[in-house]
């Protein structure tokens, strides 16, 4: 199950439930701001204990996406739709058609994609019924299909970036732990093993982490143990909440840098990461990539522009460390900072429409 984070900041602009009995569609959509523009977020598919924990899972989610798609300069407001997986039998391309008119009924003030759960597949039967959607199948020379390569990328590239600061080496000195190898943790291994780190990873599917470790001479942990192992990075790349004030203590990696969102259970979480001398780069700057490209889907950009943007990934962090450093802060302290005030001080949103 999820362990979702606490809400912590700014509330939200709306929160809008949406149900469909006949479709099997349970869940909300959390637009957390639009004055940058359309309110821009991934589509989670999930199992929950309860709808508190979907609502709060959702709130800081959406909240999390308004200062990814400000930092990266996108134009974008931040929001994200979280969906409970029914108990009992549906019609998986009912509920995402159901789901595409729930959209469409927000007359382009939100903008899905693809998310944990969901798949290409799933955002074609969303286009069934709203424009207002991207992770499609991807059209030559055009950005699009699965974000998620260009999220390890930008992972990737922040790491590099991140190791060099704090290590003063390259990537090819350090052992990475890789929690989580869905298709950003699968990505990022690929390209962590050709800069030459040795991995440690951790996967709940057996032939998944078989497989990885196999193509790429990694040691298999458990998703609980990796925590605690011998490693220089430690990489989250599955579901959020993971580093708290129970697991930070067992915390043996010195650079916190990874795929999943929200790695943090709470604000505090990062004074406490700082008071040990581990690096967080800020899950929200280095994991851009994959909602740089549903921007550049969406807007009409061509794949040379999002490879350009999702390229100064690094450079991004570069500046926030350095802004965290001149003000006695901690990165993720910094980054909130320069997020909130740039969605603050934004002008009048651009009325965007999909290319």
């Amino acid at each position: 199950m999820v362990q979702p984070a606490t809400f912590t900041a700014c509330p939200p602009e709306r929160v809008i439930p949406i149900e469909s009995r006949a479709a099997g569609l349970n869940g909300v959509i959390v637009l957390h701001s639009t004055r940058l523009g359309p309110a821009a977020g991934g589509c989670r598919f999930w199992r929950y204990d309860d709808s508190g924990a979907l609502h709060k899972d959702a709130l800081r989610l959406a909240e999390g996406m308004a200062y990814k798609n400000a930092l990266a300069d996108l134009r974008l407001g931040g929001g994200k739709a979280v969906l409970a997986v029914p108990d009992r039998p549906y019609d998986r391309a009912k509920l995402f058609e159901a789901f595409g008119q729930a959209v469409r009924e927000l007359a382009g003030d939100y903008v899905t994609a693809e998310d944990v759960g969901t798949t290409v597949e799933d955002m074609a039967a969303v286009r069934r019924n709203t424009m207002h959607v991207a992770g499609l199948v991807k059209k030559p020379g055009q950005p699009g299909g699965d974000p998620s390569p260009w999220t390890a990328r930008g992972v990737f590239l922040s790491m590099q970036v991140a190791a060099r600061r704090h290590f003063g080496t390259g990537l090819q000195d350090l052992t990475v732990a890789v929690q989580g190898l869905g298709n950003v943790g699968s990505g990022l291994c690929a390209l962590l093993h050709e800069a030459g780190a040795k991995l440690i990873v951790a996967e709940p599917r057996p032939g998944v982490a078989a497989h990885i470790a196999c193509l790429y001479g990694a040691e298999i942990m458990n998703k609980d143990a990796i925590l605690s192992a011998q490693a220089d990075i430690f990489a989250p790349c599955a579901l959020g909440g993971v580093l708290d004030h129970r697991t930070i203590p067992t915390l043996r990696a010195k650079l916190i840098c990874g795929g999943a969102n929200n790695i943090l259970g709470s604000p505090e979480d990062g004074e406490r990461l700082a008071e040990r001398d581990v690096l967080y780069a800020p899950d929200y700057v280095v994991n851009a990539g994959g909602i740089i490209n549903v921007a550049g889907e969406y807007l009409g950009w061509s794949s040379e522009e999002v490879a350009r943007r999702v390229g100064e990934t690094g450079e991004r962090l570069a500046r926030i460390l350095d802004y965290a450093g001149r003000e006695g802060l901690t990165p993720g302290d910094a980054a909130d900072r320069l997020a909130r005030k740039a969605i603050a001080g934004a002008r009048a949103p651009l009325a965007l429409q999909p290319a």
